[in-house]
């Protein structure tokens, strides 16, 4: 049985919504609230004193925002994991965030069991990409012309999950389709993120862009 707690430091401006996050994150066991701050300079603050494993980010407030506050912890702290939390379900502002380093994001209306879901998968890194968001990274990478390449590290079968990552999929579905188990897909994204110094699936999807290996 998995003991292990994920230490949560929490960011939004309104007393209300952090609150309600308090309610949904304490119906879990599985998670342990370490500190809460209501700017984009607190969360740079708050995650240097209590080192957090993942940071629940509000994407506007006064001052510093979610998204600048996002790409300075990232920056400082790239082991953070950091969920943009929003009402609106805009994929620009969720796509920027994403480009400066966030992991996924959760609208606020959300059932707690999908909050729990979510977060579980993204601090053990195997929550997946919408389709949507997967299409919509391609179509902005698909504006500039591909960099030139070197070879690849890869091995055929770690490009092939690549590709299926780009594309949106999760650990489960990639599993289904290759016929391998979820513990081999893992293995292979551990290998391909080391190979190539990667971080995230956006990242991932970026690298497979300029490989060629996904259609414009």
């Amino acid at each position: 049985m998995n003991t292990s707690r994920f230490r949560v430091l929490i960011i939004d401006d309104s007393d209300m919504a952090r609150e309600g996050m308090r309610t949904i994150l304490g119906s879990d066991p599985a998670f342990e609230i370490v500190a809460e701050g209501s700017s984009g300079e607190e969360a740079l603050e708050l995650t240097e004193l209590w080192m957090p494993d993942l940071i629940l980010m509000d994407i506007q407030m006064p001052g510093m925002g979610g998204l600048e506050a996002t790409k300075l912890v990232k920056e400082n702290f790239p082991y953070v994991k950091i969920v943009m939390v929003t009402v609106s379900d805009d994929i620009t502002h969720l796509f920027d965030a994403l480009k400066k380093g966030a992991q996924g994001y959760l609208l606020k209306n959300l059932k707690p069991e999908s909050w729990h879901e979510y977060l579980k998968a993204i601090a053990i890194d195997e929550a997946p990409m919408s389709r949507e968001l997967a299409f919509r990274i391609l179509k902005e990478f698909s504006q500039y012309e591909r960099p030139d390449v070197s070879e690849s590290p890869l091995t055929a079968r770690e490009k092939e999950i690549l590709g299926l990552v780009a594309e949106g999929l999760s650990n489960r579905d990639i599993s289904n389709q290759l016929n391998i188990s979820e513990h081999t897909t893992k293995n292979h994204l551990k290998n391909i993120l080391q190979k190539l110094h990667l971080e995230n699936r956006v990242q991932l999807t970026k690298y497979a862009y300029e490989q060629g290996w996904m259609n414009k």
